[in-house]
């Protein structure tokens, strides 16, 4: 593994943002008009409600973890994408670079992306709605990292995917934390869903994510073993999504379809 080659990935993602307004906008605009959404939802029903129960920790709170989750995902996703709408995948893999380099340097550019989203929304969150992340104390960064892996585990799975199918799959990649979410109790407990939809929820390592962090903005104690079973499952899924690309990547050198790259399906 070369991270001098891997870094050169997240360089070119750089010098594309730097130049051009429209890549830029999207690393913060959209996380911005959530949180804006959500923080007055959440102060709305703070007062219609005579429970004195504070929607901005669980709602907004809510909000801001699962847009991290899905900008570090869509920073892998995007810069893979990237190479594809410029037709220069096939390109890369002409020079030296390996495939688990490449690979690294998806992750190198999703961290710089989801970081910038997630300074913008912990800005507006604080001085907006009075939603401060230190409230939870360092308690909350083993749940943040628990994220990052499951975001970057659904990024390599929805590249794959993409490889595999050809360009127009992409369309299947957009709706995945759409489609993940139910399922992972961002707004609800676990308990509240279908039993069906809880059988899902325990192998998904978000659902361990928001039940330790309502328990914890509850008052309660970290709950290690929530924190345990969703790490290990994190571990898991990064695996799984490193074998099922690498697979992939195999099988498209295999049978030539990684050389017909820019067409619209290779199915």
């Amino acid at each position: 593994m070369n991270l001098h080659r891997a870094s050169a990935i997240t360089l070119r993602q750089f010098y594309l943002i730097r130049g051009s307004l429209t890549r830029v906008f999207p690393l913060f605009a959209w996380v911005a008009i959530d949180i804006v959404l959500w923080g007055f939802i959440s102060k709305y029903l703070n007062g219609v409600t005579a429970s004195g129960f504070n929607f901005v920790p669980s709602l907004l709170g809510a909000v801001l973890l699962w847009d991290f989750l899905s900008r570090v995902m869509q920073g892998v996703t995007m810069a893979f994408f990237e190479d594809v709408w410029s037709r220069n995948f096939l390109n890369v893999f002409a020079t030296p670079l390996t495939i688990g380099e490449y690979v690294t340097g998806l992750v190198f550019s999703s961290i710089v992306t989801s970081t910038v989203g997630l300074i913008v929304m912990l800005a507006l969150a604080s001085a907006v709605f009075g939603l401060s992340m230190f409230a939870y104390g360092v308690a909350i960064v083993p749940f943040v990292v628990i994220l990052f892996l499951f975001g970057i585990a659904l990024g390599v799975v929805g590249v794959s995917l993409v490889m595999r199918l050809g360009p127009a799959a992409e369309w299947f990649v957009w709706p995945i934390p759409a489609i993940v979410s139910p399922f992972a109790g961002v707004f609800y407990p676990v308990a509240t869903l279908p039993v069906w939809m809880q059988y899902i929820s325990r192998v998904l390592p978000a659902s361990y994510v928001f039940e330790g962090v309502r328990t914890i903005a509850t008052g309660g104690s970290v709950p290690v073993q929530t924190l345990l079973i969703g790490g290990l499952l994190a571990i898991v899924y990064i695996l799984l999504a490193a074998w099922i690309f690498a697979r992939v990547y195999r099988s498209a050198v295999r049978s030539g379809l990684i050389a017909r790259y820019s067409a619209e399906s290779v199915s």
